[in-house]
């Protein structure tokens, strides 16, 4: 009688081990090429929500100017209420904020859903976005500050918000990009400042002075590519002019 090998068998109907340590390895080169990609992708899916978010909260600001009259105060870090917030003592009629320069977006006084426990609306990174307004006489965060200022009594030189495209050479005693750095804000500025930390929830701040500006509770803000230093914040602002403009067609300003 002839009887079978048993490790031919087992051989025949399956894979050797080096069969299926090759099999293995070129599964995992596959995956070591797909997760670069993958990563990017979600990367520039976070950053496009990101952006339309800012595109919304901006239009938020500017429908709530032209119904109170007035721009909201920054919400407070330290509140984690979402709502806006006054100097002690202060309120709507005088518009003196508690944090005009280092507040987040209020999104309870907005009414801005995709907000974290704290209720402040956070980025696609979960991070709470950041809004700043001016400080300019109160003028634009008092009930009808700019009816009662004037649109013609408005400053007409830097007296705003500035965006910078570097923090090098930037003055910040007496605001301006400096020399070594480009204003993205014509004319006086600007009243109404917007950012993202980005993926990095402003942690690039160790090796960015870019990043450390933006947090830094001062009228200079810095926007560039994600380029260099660990720099990865999303900015944008509102112009005096789209403000104004809108608040006229809306009747709000003569």
């Amino acid at each position: 009688m002839k009887f079978s090998n048993p490790y031919r068998l087992m051989n025949a109907g399956g894979f050797t081990l080096i069969e299926m340590a090759m099999v293995l390895m070129i599964v995992a080169l596959l995956l070591g090429g797909l997760l670069p990609t993958i990563s990017g992708q979600v990367e520039q899916r976070n950053v496009a929500e990101t952006r339309k978010q800012l595109d919304e909260i901006q239009q938020a600001l500017i429908g709530y100017a032209i119904i109170n009259g007035r721009l909201p105060c920054p919400a407070s870090p330290a509140a984690n209420t979402g709502m806006e917030s006054f100097a002690s003592g202060h309120n709507a009629t005088d518009g003196v904020c508690s944090n005009f320069y280092n507040g987040y977006v209020p999104a309870a006084t907005l009414g801005l859903s995709g907000t974290n426990i704290n209720g402040y609306v956070v980025d696609a990174w979960g991070n709470p976005i950041h809004y700043a307004v001016t400080l300019w006489n109160n003028v634009y965060t008092q009930t009808n500050g700019l009816s009662t200022t004037g649109i013609s009594n408005l400053p007409t030189s830097t007296s705003y918000l500035l965006v910078c495209s570097t923090s090098t050479g930037i003055n910040t005693a007496t605001p301006s990009c400096g020399s070594t750095g480009t204003s993205l804000t014509t004319g006086p500025g600007v009243p109404v400042i917007i950012f993202s930390t980005g993926k990095n929830g402003g942690l690039g701040g160790t090796t960015s002075s870019d990043e450390t500006e933006n947090v830094a509770g001062k009228r200079i803000f810095i926007s560039h590519d994600f380029i260099q230093d660990g720099f990865d914040d999303i900015v944008t602002w509102i112009s005096p002019n789209i403000l104004i403009n809108r608040m006229v067609s809306a009747g709000k300003l003569p």
